[in-house]
């Protein structure tokens, strides 16, 4: 970079908290040995018992990033009273670098969301694109939602079941629950979870009036759509699908009423969707891609977690020089929640 171009840009981040996960963090159960054999490469060795699932890719660098602006470029055009000094969290645009730096750089003031004195930047960490895409799922399901209740077919209750229980899920069901008790469909959508681990049956239980199913994959997938419209009252009008396997988009459309939509990540939907267009078509039913959230959305999040108006989910906070250690506990499942890694102690 030029000495025009370093003036240009916004400047330096510094004393960054970096959430361990992938950029799309989902709830989908990968091979425990592909994953082991990436770890390796970077000379981490783990064990890997038969019974833990792993998510797939849920240890690249972070691309959820909270910190401190620590210099502006002479020539950048400052916006939004940001400042040296002002506690910020990253919108992860288009080449955002990875988070595992004492510094990075950033071009444009428009990447940035001030962060709240109130709200701690190891939490602020997690929203960037994790429960950003929750939250954007969520504004999907309520338009969905909107079709249900007040559409032709106009009914008057309808049911969401939310697959998985990663770091997607548990914010999606978190957005959800504060959206639709305080939104004007209260009382008329009733919120369950769809559970692929014991730990996720308790952590979804933390939200009150929330049915949960366990999806165990010792039975037959009769025996668990069953088991699920069961506990759902009936077939669900809207699945969050956050698995991104072939068996789990399946299920999820058999759970599905007619003219149900099941809603998927993007990584999802374009290795998924040209092989399950056909059938939902025949099943009267919609799969439907949701994109990244948008920036006004991660604003309104922050407000949203900083007034503690939704809750984040279990996490802890570990210094970065522990960053292989941590991964071995992620790998082993010995970490409950989100993983963050601490650069600077500035809370």
């Amino acid at each position: 970079m030029s000495n025009v171009e370093q003036e240009q840009c916004l400047g330096l981040l510094r004393k960054i908290y970096s959430r361990l996960t992938n950029k799309h963090d989902t709830s989908s159960i990968s091979s425990i040995g592909s994953l082991s054999g990436e770890m390796e490469n970077f000379g981490i060795h783990t064990s890997t018992p038969a019974h833990i699932g792993l998510r797939d890719g849920a240890l690249f660098p972070g691309y959820e990033v909270a910190g401190v602006v620590d210099a502006i470029g002479k020539a950048a055009e400052r916006t939004n009273g940001i400042k040296e000094g002002t506690r910020i969290v990253l919108y992860p645009y288009e080449g955002v670098p990875h988070g595992y730096a004492d510094y990075i750089v950033v071009p444009d003031f428009k990447c940035l969301v001030p962060v709240p004195e109130k709200l701690p930047l190891s939490i602020a960490a997690m929203l960037p694109t994790g429960a950003l895409l929750a939250m954007n799922t969520v504004y999907t399901a309520r338009e969905c939602l909107k079709s249900i209740l007040e559409g032709p077919t106009k009914k008057d209750k309808a049911t969401i079941l939310i697959v998985g229980t990663g770091g997607l899920a548990l914010w999606a069901l978190r957005i959800a629950t504060h959206y639709f008790k305080h939104g004007e469909y209260n009382n008329k959508i009733q919120v369950s979870v769809a559970t692929l681990k014991d730990e996720g049956f308790v952590l979804a239980r933390e939200c009150e009036k929330v049915k949960v199913v366990q999806w165990n994959e010792d039975l037959y997938e009769k025996q668990l759509i069953e088991r699920t419209t069961d506990a759902c009252g009936g077939p669900v009008d809207v699945v969050l699908n956050f698995g991104t396997t072939s068996r789990s988009l399946h299920r999820s459309l058999q759970c599905l009423a007619p003219g149900g939509v099941v809603l998927v990540t993007e990584d999802v939907g374009e290795r998924l969707l040209p092989k399950f267009a056909k059938k939902a078509e025949d099943m009267s039913v919609s799969i439907v891609v949701v994109p990244d959230g948008s920036i006004e959305q991660l604003k309104e999040l922050v407000q949203l977690v900083a007034n503690g108006e939704i809750d984040p989910p279990p996490h802890s906070v570990f210094p970065a020089e522990e960053a292989q250690e941590v991964v071995r506990k992620l790998c082993n499942s010995e970490i409950r929640g989100r993983a963050i890694l601490k650069f600077h102690n500035i809370d």
